[in-house]
């Protein structure tokens, strides 16, 4: 059986075709989508873990090229029974539950997508993140054929036109080959790829009545893409759209940005960013930024080395307010980066329909709170909206014409303040707002069903 699969930053989601329409399949309960993460009780069980959830076929295989890690992770393993500790994985909403309940304890990851991409990586390093992307399609494999009693071999993937990565093309060939690797791994014996604004297009193809030039825009967790596509309801049974995509054009900020953006604007100065040094200079926002830096490997680990720790406790000493810094020096204790994002991110959410929010830090300091307001999310996010706007004008000048219609679709998409930026970028165009999960993963699920028929 062929599905949909749109392995997002933030969320994953699967659809197949049911007689003629699209249907995403509810992973969880009610639920059509799983949040992107990971949690394990420690880093080393992570591929032994898989190793009992692969087929028959790719198990030898498997063995002889993990070897070191599946020894390494046997003694994790006899470690966590000894001490009573559960080794089974957590994925989703559960994830994150866990995590929030002792961010000091296990390993927890969000959003692996983003490092896909990324330079300088080892072999080592590659292979233990195709064994998370792994982890996480396993997962969703096994909820999609629970819930449609079916084995499921073969699917189309979404993908951005650029992953986050510094090496254009080069990132683009690690990141499909580490998705491919991993889906082929888990059981699909068939693994084909389609742009996600293209796919989003797709779905709002079959809403049109006449050709029309979109400009569509997908704001995801991970990057911001803009495709320029020609449409019509008369395409929608061609199995090869190149001479209908117009222009696309890619950037590797979305959602995950806004998120670090509002919380170095809205979080960050209550732990003493802005705040001045003995000396009367203003303090260094280096070790700020690298707090919130979850979708960047080296920028985390620098946080969390031990020298910055002894740097962070020094800093606090240079301070004029000490206390005030030494609530970063708890976040870098305590593990707290990723419960720092997470709450901006919640604020974020609550920001598309109230005026203001206030983020719980008592975690880090008793009765510490900060507020957060529509205009603190608008100006964080000032660059990354421009940049977004630089991508919509690339795609229009690379296609040398306008659109008629801009559909705008990914989870960012709910926020008024990039719905009202993206009207002033062209204010004479009407703006559609599609589903802002399922669009994609609807229209990978039309692409499956033409290429795999």
């Amino acid at each position: 059986m062929m599905i949909g699969f749109d392995y997002g930053t933030s969320n994953c989601g699967v659809a197949t075709m049911r007689n003629g329409q699209p249907h995403i399949i509810p992973l969880l309960g009610d639920e059509s989508y799983i949040a992107s993460n990971l949690y394990a009780p420690s880093r080393d069980v992570i591929t032994n873990w898989l190793s009992q959830q692969l087929p028959a076929t790719q198990q030898a295989t498997f063995l002889t090229d993990r070897k070191n890690q599946l020894q390494k992770g046997q003694s994790a393993l006899r470690e966590l029974k000894f001490d009573g500790i559960s080794s089974d994985l957590l994925f989703g909403k559960t994830a994150l539950e866990q995590y929030l309940e002792d961010p000091e304890e296990g390993y927890y990851i969000k959003s692996p997508k983003s490092f896909l991409g990324a330079g300088g990586l080892a072999p080592a390093q590659i292979q233990f993140f195709e064994d998370i992307v792994a982890c996480m399609m396993s997962n969703v494999k096994s909820l999609t054929e629970q819930a449609l009693q079916k084995e499921v071999t073969q699917t189309v993937i979404g993908r951005p036109i650029n992953f986050q990565g510094l090496h254009g093309e080069e990132s683009n060939r690690q990141a499909i080959a580490v998705l491919t690797n991993a889906a082929k791994r888990v059981g699909f014996k068939d693994v084909e790829f389609q742009y996600e604004p293209v796919a989003a297009g797709f779905e709002f193809e079959s809403s049109l009545t006449k050709e029309t030039r979109v400009l569509v825009v997908d704001i995801g967790g991970g990057t911001s893409d803009c495709s320029m596509l020609l449409m019509s309801p008369n395409f929608t049974d061609n199995d090869n759209r190149n001479d209908h995509l117009l222009a696309h054009a890619g950037l590797r900020v979305a959602g995950n940005d806004f998120d670090i953006q509002l919380a170095l604007q809205g979080i960050m100065p209550s732990l003493g960013m802005n705040s001045l040094l003995k000396t009367g200079k203003p303090m260094p926002t280096s070790s700020f930024y690298q707090a919130l830096a979850i979708n960047n490997i080296n920028e985390q680990t620098e946080f969390y080395s031990a020298k910055n720790r002894r740097d962070l406790l020094q800093l606090s000493r240079d301070a004029k307010e000490t206390a005030i810094i030494e609530r970063l020096v708890a976040v870098h204790d305590h593990k707290l980066s990723y419960q720092l994002v997470n709450a901006a991110e919640q604020a974020k959410i609550a920001l598309s329909e109230q005026n203001e929010q206030t983020i719980d830090l008592t975690d880090i300091s008793d009765d510490l709170y900060a507020d957060v307001t529509k205009e603190t999310l608008r100006t964080a996010n000032k660059r990354t909206l421009e940049s977004i706007a630089d991508i919509m004008k690339s795609a229009v000048e690379q296609a040398q014409c306008q659109p008629e219609v801009i559909f705008v679709t990914g989870g960012t998409a709910k926020s008024p303040v990039l719905s009202e930026f993206l009207q002033q970028q062209m204010p004479n165009i009407p703006i559609v707002v599609g589903d802002h999960f399922g669009s994609v993963t609807s229209g990978l699920a039309r692409w499956a069903e033409k290429i795999y028929k």
